[in-house]
């Protein structure tokens, strides 16, 4: 359960947002002050705590530790005998106190400089705004949060707090990208009408019921409270943690959530894209009986198509709509793109009145398709031996130059960036979720009021004709854990 003081700063917290504190940024003396070249001294080093270090999380705090230059002082994981990663992190920094309450660890290791957060969907905006609010540079796994308000809420949160942030898209740091935007700035393919997204996920299992909880099968060393986080209090239900919790809407975001950050990034970032203002979606269907389809709206769908629409912008003169398509299913070949051509489990079509941009996930592998001319092909790029591009240690190296400087501005996926960009991503499960929802009539029929075109209003926050689907705009929070 949160701490007394985790619940007192959970209910200031919108009060905070509102008032606009402002925490002090950090300074770390420059090396040359203190020693030769080469010589790093204890105060150019950062400390850095890892919360959830398996899975993903064990790369996160890996690489932000940039092999070593960086002090690791403290673990967090609800599972330290987790074989998906905890124990090889636990090996790797053995110096570094261990803690399976994340709240327990911002509370005591009062020197932290910055905190990676691997955790699932559901907790990253409790853990992160409680790291922000005790002045902690932050880098939070896609997507950044659960939920549309929690994204918006981090995103002011950042700027108030004058922290460093980046979101963990790494593909976000890849240099093939800049192919792409480069091309768009060059109007290379015209006027950009539509973009097909699409992804192989979900991977793990998804469209059925809710497996039942099994209390007497959880490990003895699993805090499955702390898993909980703010998801409705449960008995222990196998096989959710460590992977598959991500097929359930009271802790993942389904496949749009596992993916859009990593594929909508190319054409957000190169269209500057913002807020749509609308979107519509079609839902896959799994039949275990006769005539009537399996209905389990706790949730995510076996796969999903999702319609979203955007204003034109300075990078794109048109009204544009985005295609995203989950569950393996692919967007048919665009005429200028050869018929043998694979365009693979993961990608993105950006289709222009003068020529066509593909890429594969992350942005590898761009290609240029024109009328009569030869396929243009991204330029080749040395190879990088860094892993991700540099994704954490460009921020690591960010929180050391401080909050506005030109490493953070040069950041590729800070919260200014990554906060409107999740929310884009999460607009697809709020009409997903809506498309589910479902009424019983007098005469016994049901009607599924929510599947229309739900319409934005992005400053407000607020689909402004059914309004149902604003229930999705946030979340109920467990008590003790509101945010």
């Amino acid at each position: 359960m949160a701490s007394k003081k985790q619940k007192k700063q959970s209910v200031n917290r919108r009060s905070f947002i509102k008032q606009g504190v402002v925490a002090s940024s950090l300074f770390i003396v420059p090396r040359h002050v203190l020693g030769g070249v080469g010589f790093i001294a204890p105060s150019d080093q950062l400390n850095l705590a890892g919360i959830g270090v398996g899975g993903k999380g064990q790369s996160d705090i890996r690489n932000a530790s940039v092999m070593g230059r960086e002090r690791v002082s403290a673990l967090c994981d609800v599972q330290p005998s987790g074989t998906h990663g905890v124990t090889k992190s636990i090996e790797r920094f053995p110096n570094a106190k261990f803690y399976d309450n994340f709240s327990t660890l911002l509370d005591k290791e009062k020197d932290i400089d910055a905190v990676t957060i691997s955790t699932p969907d559901h907790t990253h905006g409790v853990i992160a705004a409680a790291a922000m609010e005790r002045g902690k540079h932050v880098y939070v796994q896609k997507p950044l949060t659960h939920n549309i308000r929690e994204a918006r809420l981090l995103t002011e949160l950042a700027r108030q707090q004058k922290v460093v942030t980046q979101m963990g898209n790494q593909g976000a740091s890849n240099p093939e990208q800049l192919e792409i935007q480069k091309w768009i700035q060059q109007d290379l393919i015209g006027a950009i009408d539509k973009v097909y997204v699409w992804t192989n996920r979900p991977v793990w299992p998804q469209g059925g019921a809710m497996p039942m909880p099994e209390p007497a099968s959880k490990p003895a060393d699993l805090n499955w409270n702390q898993w909980l986080g703010p998801a409705p209090e449960t008995p222990y239900v196998p096989n959710m943690h460590p992977f598959n919790w991500r097929g359930w809407w009271d802790y993942g975001t389904g496949a749009l959530g596992d993916m859009g950050c990593h594929l909508i990034d190319i054409p957000f970032k190169a269209l500057q894209l913002k807020y749509p203002t609308d979107v519509e979606c079609s839902v896959g269907s799994t039949y275990t009986k006769m005539w009537n389809a399996d209905y389990h709206p706790e949730g995510c769908p076996p796969s999903s198509a999702v319609s979203i629409h955007f204003d034109p912008t300075p990078n794109n003169p048109v009204r544009m709509n985005m295609i995203w398509n989950d569950g393996g299913i692919r967007p048919f070949h665009p005429d200028l793109i050869p018929a043998d051509v694979d365009l693979g489990g993961n990608g993105v079509i950006m289709i222009g009145t003068k020529g066509i941009i593909t890429c594969e996930a992350y942005g590898d592998n761009p290609k240029l398709y024109r009328q009569g001319e030869p396929v243009l092909e991204g330029a080749v790029i040395s190879e990088n031996s860094e892993p991700e591009n540099g994704h954490q240690r460009k921020w690591i190296d960010a929180c050391k130059a401080g909050f506005n400087s030109a490493e953070h501005l040069a950041l590729t996926s800070s919260f200014d960036y990554s906060g409107p960009l999740t929310e884009t991503v999460l607009m697809g499960n709020i009409a997903i979720r809506s498309y589910m929802l479902k009424t019983e009539n007098p005469n016994g029929g049901t009607t599924f009021e929510g599947r229309k075109k739900l319409l934005w209003n992005g400053d407000a926050m607020q689909i402004t004709n059914f309004e149902a689907a604003n229930q999705f705009v946030g979340r109920a929070y467990r008590a003790g854990w509101e945010f």
